[in-house]
């Protein structure tokens, strides 16, 4: 955070606060463990917070301190709307458009409470008091630790708050390996984990607690694992009726995606989820290397996100999608296989 930010922050908080927090809409580790680090370390300062999500959030994040608190939208309608409206401050993290919240965006874009946006992906839109956003950071996470250190707050930062802002680093960065993973990067963790973070117990709460059916759908998917060799590309499908027969869950198909690029010579990795209560193809892309998902997801597919990881949507069926997908792949081929 530069200094005027700095400083306009703490003028806000400078006294006690009815605060709303709020993550996007299908909330990942990074949106939770930052929503949750930042309502702890508020509260600690005195503040009333509460997390309010578009909707509910994967199962292997349940277990982080204070998620049992989390209000969701469409659960909790009713409360999550008086919140929002009583608000006097509005953090929204891990994401930088109100079209990232679904029905909640009503809401936000009527609440009268200051904004604080916190986010680090590429061009954010305008509508908040303060914006602190970082397309350099790894993590909403890591912004939230930096911000809570810029405040002269680190010894703030208690096991509780460590092992949620720990646990939205190591899944946003693929557990250290993805490219916005710097020295500085390292360092926080380790100061995460001198403060109590349980790097161990945080890894198997978050990749070793699968059903047999999520496997089963995983192996459903590689199954479906489409290579593409003349672009470097590989694409994965997955339909409602495959994910109905393998009892899909919320946070099942989380990484499918990255199998993609684990094959030799991959640049491109892509997966196509069937939403058929939405009426949409939920797309998840990612890439290796300098070929921007970001780009080529906002062109085409009314999404965005990163570098090396975006998301999009469409609303044709199946194969048009994939014919369309297709389609693009020639005017990208230099980029894709140079």
């Amino acid at each position: 955070m530069n200094f005027e930010q700095v400083n306009a922050l703490n003028k806000l908080l400078s006294s006690q606060k009815r605060i709303a927090i709020v993550p996007h809409k299908n909330p990942d580790g990074d949106a939770i463990g930052s929503t949750l680090a930042l309502s702890h370390y508020l509260s600690k300062k005195g503040h009333k917070t509460h997390v309010l999500a578009p909707n509910d959030f994967p199962k292997f994040l349940k277990w982080m301190p204070g998620a049992h608190e989390i209000l969701n939208f469409e659960r909790h309608n009713t409360e999550t709307k008086k919140y929002i409206a009583e608000a006097e401050l509005i953090f929204t993290l891990d994401f930088n458009d109100f079209g990232r919240v679904g029905q909640m965006a009503g809401c936000l874009e009527n609440a009268s409470g200051d904004f604080i946006m916190i986010d680090h992906h590429q061009q954010p839109s305008d509508y908040a008091l303060i914006t602190y956003s970082d397309v350099s950071m790894s993590s909403t996470c890591e912004m939230v630790y930096t911000l809570i250190d810029s405040l002269g707050d680190n010894d703030l930062i208690d096991k509780d708050i460590a092992n949620c802002i720990y646990t939205g680093i190591m899944t946003d960065t693929g557990s250290f390996k993805f490219k916005a993973t710097t020295s500085k990067t390292h360092r926080v963790v380790a100061d995460l984990m001198d403060k109590g973070a349980d790097n161990v117990e945080i890894h198997q709460w978050v990749y070793d607690t699968n059903s047999p059916s999520r496997l089963h759908l995983l192996g459903c998917a590689l199954k479906n694992l489409v290579i593409l060799e003349e672009f470097n590309t590989a694409y994965i499908t997955l339909t409602q009726e495959e994910l109905d027969r393998f009892n899909y869950e919320k946070g099942d198909t989380e990484g499918f995606v990255n199998y993609g690029l684990t094959l030799d010579n991959i640049r491109f990795a892509v997966i196509f989820i069937e939403n058929k209560e939405e009426g949409i193809f939920k797309i998840s892309f990612r890439s290796a290397g300098s070929f921007s998902v970001n780009e080529f997801a906002r062109n085409h597919f009314d999404g965005g996100g990163h570098i090396n990881a975006a998301g999009g949507k469409s609303e044709r069926p199946l194969q048009e999608t994939i014919d369309f997908f297709v389609s693009l792949l020639p005017q990208y081929k230099k980029a894709l296989t140079e």
